[in-house]
Formats: structure tokens, sequence, C-alpha cells
């Protein structure tokens, strides 16, 4: 049997949720946990995205994979069902303002909770950016800062 990503609340209102992919100090225990931000974002589960994963100091940037680059890396994160005012708020905390030169850019990937797949909404940094920083081999922010805290 497969699981509904969509929450019941979701449903009873007649609204297509919005998927978030996190990845860096927007995860649980991060030092900007999304699950601190009003209004709540609802928990669908854990997940994966095939790209690199760059430390920037107190914050990661994740570059999707390219079609030729499938398969080689991952990054770990957690799926959250948005409402239209928070994917607002992580505009603002991802500074994204449509420029070229943003540091990052909102892309839509398609990953796996469990054994569902859904297309979510990910902040992916510029490439420009990651320039001769340190590639994080394992894809994991929590895990490389130890619980969350740089």
């Amino acid at each position: 049997m497969k699981t509904e990503i969509m929450p019941e609340e979701w449903i009873s209102r007649d609204l297509e949720p919005r998927l978030v992919f996190v990845y860096g100090t927007l995860r649980r225990g991060g030092l900007n946990d999304i699950n601190r931000l009003v209004p709540s974002p609802v928990f669908q589960g854990t997940a994966r995205v095939e790209g690199c994963l760059f430390d920037l100091g107190s914050y990661p940037g994740l570059l999707l994979a390219s079609p030729s680059e499938q398969g080689r890396r991952v990054v770990c994160g957690e799926v959250y069902a948005i409402d239209e005012a928070l994917e607002r708020q992580l505009d603002v905390i991802e500074e994204i303002q449509g420029r070229p030169d943003d540091e990052y850019f909102r892309r839509q990937v398609s990953v796996k909770v469990g054994e569902q797949s859904c297309v979510c909404l990910v902040y992916e940094i510029n490439p420009t950016r990651v320039q001769g920083r340190a590639l994080i081999d394992h894809g994991d922010w929590i895990r490389h800062v130890g619980g969350g805290r740089p």
C-alpha cells in the first residue's frame, strides 16, 4: 500500500500543497529549523536528491546533479508541505530576487519520500558561489556540523 504524502488538512481544504526539500540549516535541529516558522510546515518524511553539497561556512549550498552526473552523489534532507505564506518566507530567507547573481535559485526536483515520488521546491546554490568551497562528501549537513551547530 502506498503512503499518501498529502496530509488530511490539505485535502479537506481542497488545496494542493507545495512541497519543499530542505537540506541545510532549515532541517530539524538546524540553526533555522523550518519547524519554528509560522505558518507551520507539515513534515512528510526524509528524502535524498542527487547532487553535491558544499560547506559555505555557517550554511551549505546544494548543486543539483546534471543528467551526466546522476547516481554519483546524494544529499540528505527532509520534505515538508508548506503554504504560500511560508513559501514567501523561505524566499526571503534565501534572498530570492529573480536575478542571475542571486545566491540561490528556486528549482523543482523529483524526490522519493519512502516509496512515493513527489516534486519539491528546492533552493539550489548559484554555481559561482561554491568555487573553491569544500565538498561535503557524505551529503548530510546536520551530520557535518555535529547536530546543527557549525
